[in-house]
């Protein structure tokens, strides 16, 4: 009988560690009490995956005067040893005028139609590309740009790094209220190690009243939802989508010197997606 209530009491405390922590498929375990795992990529195939992601392609300076040309080829996204690798270089390409030619090439992935979510944790497991003129991002536009172009719908900036700033790593947000164009945008930073040889989980927690920025389990930035009914301050009621990318040159990490080595890359563990558990 002593034996049958030890049993008992065992399996119990087992159920409620199990109601604790996801488990993913890659095997490993994150207490993520009250979040469920609802979209992934662990990159454990050999090739991308296009069910979950589109490459974006063109060299007209994206709106930043980067210098890039974006591609669609294999040697600028990849999957190698269980990671995304996204690398820059220096390959001219692009067409039309001089104007046009693109001295660069990297890669601009997006989750756009196959990933699109409001609300949640988006978190991102990298290594970053390190560089003067380098521009690693993890970020997020609207899927459906309800209140209209970009500022007005939104920009959530989950990991910014400019090259110059080694290991000086920015999240912010973007609305028509508060962007850098007119020098009133909202986020924060922290100073971290070794970014470019270590992982570090790059995330947001996004509720209806708020955006937490954390770097693994640091929280160092939280945005506020200042009023509800304004989108110009609070757009973040939308569907929106991931993106991951190095930028080469543009109007914040300026452009590549003598000191920039190429290839430089930027290598992704994971991305996870997780939705709050309605109690």
């Amino acid at each position: 009988m002593k034996r049958f209530i030890l049993l008992i009491i065992a399996t119990l405390v087992a159920c409620e560690d199990s109601k604790k922590k996801v488990e993913t498929p890659a095997g490993n375990e994150w207490d993520l009490e009250g979040w469920e795992l609802i979209w992934n990529d662990e990159f454990k195939n050999p090739e991308l995956n296009l069910d979950k992601w589109s490459y974006e392609i063109g060299g007209h300076g994206w709106g930043n005067n980067e210098l890039q040309f974006y591609t669609d080829n294999d040697s600028t996204a990849f999957i190698e040893d269980g990671n995304l690798v996204l690398r820059a270089k220096v390959v001219p390409q692009g067409t039309g005028s001089p104007n046009n030619l693109r001295y660069f090439t990297s890669a601009r992935l997006r989750t756009s139609g196959k990933g699109d979510w409001r609300y949640g944790r988006i978190e991102v497991k990298a290594k970053l590309a390190l560089g003067q003129g380098i521009w690693p991002a993890i970020w997020m536009l609207p899927t459906d740009w309800m209140y209209g172009g970009w500022p007005q719908s939104g920009e959530i900036d989950i990991m910014e790094h400019v090259g110059y700033d080694p290991g000086h790593v920015h999240g912010s947000i973007h609305t028509e209220s508060y962007n850098h164009k007119i020098n009133t945008q909202k986020g924060g930073s922290l100073k971290l190690d070794s970014v470019d040889t270590a992982f570090y989980v790059y995330a947001i927690e996004w509720f209806e009243d708020r955006i937490d920025f954390f770097i693994n389990d640091d929280k160092y930035y939280s945005f506020q939802n200042d009023n509800n009914n304004n989108f110009k301050t609070w757009p973040f009621n939308q569907r929106f989508h991931l993106l991951i990318n190095i930028a080469v040159g543009g109007d914040w990490p300026g452009s590549p010197d003598e000191t920039t080595s190429f290839p430089t890359e930027m290598k992704i563990d994971y991305v996870r997606v997780y939705q709050k558990i309605e109690l």
